[in-house]
């Protein structure tokens, strides 16, 4: 039993409350980590605002990147000293993770947003009793985590790993809906509805794939531009201009592949018009659980159009975590450029800042700096 700082959801809609918790030691599959900071995303907000049923009080933080301080007795994936990256958690015996299919696993949201471990236990308490835990099975929003080996992901010790935590959750989804889910290919168009951390990473990985047009549709002026700075050809304002007949005369006709990534169902409905014959738009944000949304059947239909769910991108993140950070040190995925760093007292602020659309991914610090 270790003591730990966290933050802490106590009641729907927050705030975050900084506390000092009871950590267990690590079981023989499990990894202690010592959190060096941890992404903010809009699923901790879901979280937070219970748009998702996550059990309260909870530890949250599901981007978590850190240094391995203590390993489980059957353990063989990583060792004591290594820099890591925290990504979402799958079961392993269902048919689709047997398939290959992570993404997909039949537990996923249990073992996401359960609460706990797969077992049904937690691994924090305070004076009166157990905590929540495990969300994303990591719980990042602490000076450390308890993660199972399956879901720590090691990278290179001379990347820097205060910017990383963001790779194992919005960043992945991002990219991997281009590289993995969509296969966006050299010389195709893809436009992304939305213009946060997923829409702008999936602009970052559309160039990487050698999109020849690449649209980045929002209402925040800023981060337009930024768009244009990450490799976006074409900008839209969905505020002053109507985007599926702006992406249908910047590309001829409708986009080979679109994105969406605001969790709006109209947003949906607009990315779903503004596809080519035969295009493909993926749909990657996070409403409210049982909320719904409407389409033309059959201009669907008669365009061959299809429309599919993505989850963390389709990624298998042992493999694709550490193809991003090689990415990244080469200069091509540089975001880096969509980070602002919080302490964690700054939390409630971070927050704030993300969904005012003030920071695009904020960071929370939980060490100032790490040796290599």
């Amino acid at each position: 039993m270790r003591e730990i700082k966290a933050a802490t959801i106590r009641r729907k809609g927050g705030p975050f409350q900084i506390e000092t918790l009871s950590l267990d030691e690590p079981r023989p599959d499990e990894v202690l980590v010592r959190v060096v900071a941890a992404g903010m995303c809009h699923t901790d907000m879901v979280a937070r605002d219970q748009l998702y049923d996550v059990p309260l009080p909870i530890v949250l933080g599901h981007e978590g990147s850190g240094v391995v301080e203590q390993v489980g007795g059957g353990v063989k994936k990583v060792t004591v000293g290594d820099h890591v990256v925290l990504t979402y958690m799958w079961c392993g015996h269902c048919k689709p993770c047997l398939r290959g299919d992570l993404t997909y696993c039949e537990n996923f949201y249990a073992l996401n947003f359960g609460g706990t471990r797969e077992d049904g236990s937690t691994a924090t308490r305070d004076a009166g009793g157990p905590i929540h835990d495990h969300f994303f099975g990591q719980s990042s929003f602490g000076t450390f985590a308890l993660i199972h080996e399956r879901n720590v992901i090691k990278v290179p010790k001379d990347a820097p790993l205060e910017l990383l935590g963001p790779l194992g959750c919005g960043i992945q989804t991002g990219a991997g809906a281009v590289m993995n889910a969509l296969k966006v290919n050299p010389g195709s168009s893809f436009a992304a509805f939305g213009g946060g951390a997923v829409g702008l990473s999936a602009v970052m990985a559309a160039r990487v794939a050698g999109a020849a047009i690449i649209i980045a549709v929002d209402v925040v002026p800023s981060r337009l531009a930024l768009a244009m700075e990450l490799g976006a050809t074409h900008t839209v304002n969905s505020r002053e201009t109507d985007p599926v007949e702006a992406v249908r005369e910047i590309t001829g006709g409708g986009a080979d592949f679109t994105l969406e990534s605001s969790g709006r169902p109209a947003v949906l409905r607009q990315a779903i018009d503004a596809l080519a014959i035969r295009g493909t738009c993926g749909i990657v944000g996070a409403p409210a659980l049982g909320t719904e949304a409407s389409f033309d059947v059959n201009g669907v239909m008669t365009t061959g159009k299809r429309i599919i769910g993505i989850i963390e991108g389709d990624g298998k993140p042992d493999l694709f975590i550490p193809a991003l950070v090689a990415l990244y040190t080469q200069g091509r995925f540089p975001f880096d450029k969509l980070v602002k760093f919080y302490t964690l007292e700054q939390i409630n602020q971070a927050a704030e800042d993300s969904e005012k659309g003030g920071t695009i991914k904020p960071i929370i610090r939980l060490e100032s700096q790490v040796e290599p």
